[in-house]
């Protein structure tokens, strides 16, 4: 039986009374949000977003992947037409999980049998470290030629028991991260 019928009510409920009506296209709070799919890891709860507080990118293990590199350069693009600035007027704030799937991924077994009967390569999405993943998606996105050095990116880790936050990288320029060698782009 499909659940389907539950949104469609939920959202006739929601229209009946909507108070958004004119927000504007940019985030309120100047924020995308970079998360995971996992259900339990809806940043409209766990920091409270409102409608039209910040863009939200979701997917598996809340990873910055050539499709998140692509939607950043185009909200990135689009805001600076919007707002006439020269510098990006957003910030990137990536939220990564404790407990979560991309965990799982990390098994060389796993990997072999996502390639093995689905054809997709996951090892991207694994994560056996999480703050060394985060780092890794910043540079990932520090060499990322079409995003501007200037975005301002910082990364967290939610935790699904206690629902707290742990910053591992502090809101900071992508021109000021350092790579691995210890020096700055």
């Amino acid at each position: 039986m499909s659940n389907v019928q539950t949104l469609v009510d939920r959202n006739r409920a929601f229209a009946s009374d909507f108070p958004a009506r004119n927000l504007p296209i940019m985030p309120k709070l100047g924020t995308v949000v970079l998360t995971c799919t996992d259900p339990r890891v809806d940043p409209a709860h766990f920091v409270g977003l409102e409608l039209g507080d910040a863009a939200v990118i979701r997917n598996a293990g809340a990873r910055v992947t050539p499709e998140v590199v692509q939607d950043l350069a185009i909200l990135s693009f689009l805001a600076r037409r919007v707002t006439g600035a020269d510098q990006v007027p957003v910030e990137l704030v990536i939220i990564q999980h404790n407990d979560c799937g991309a965990e799982r991924l990390a098994d060389p077994q796993v990997q072999m049998a996502f390639q093995k009967n689905l054809g997709i390569d996951v090892s991207h999405t694994a994560i056996s470290d999480h703050e060394a993943s985060l780092r890794e998606d910043v540079e990932r996105l520090r060499d990322a030629e079409q995003i501007s050095n200037d975005l301002v990116v910082s990364a967290f880790i939610y935790d699904v028991q206690d629902g707290s936050l742990g910053e591992v990288i502090p809101p900071t320029p992508l021109s000021a991260i350092q790579n691995k060698d210890g020096t700055s782009s």
